[in-house]
């Protein structure tokens, strides 16, 4: 449970961001929409090894 303490003189608005922020920070909604569909170990491996490849690629142009 999140708790998020709302100071003196703080709008409601203003402490809904933070509450937002700190829900989004929980990754809760990610976690929920994975579970969704079983993604097989292999798949997984191939696009976290896609995505570090792409990483790699971002880093040697901005080098060059």
């Amino acid at each position: 449970m999140l708790i998020i303490p709302v100071k003196d003189g703080e709008s409601i608005d203003r402490a809904l961001k933070r509450y937002k922020r700190k829900y989004d920070r929980t990754k809760v909604v990610r976690e929920l929409r994975d579970r969704q569909q079983f993604t097989k170990p292999s798949v997984i491996k191939r696009q976290q090894k896609g995505r570090a490849i792409y990483k790699q690629q971002q880093i040697s142009k901005e080098e060059a």
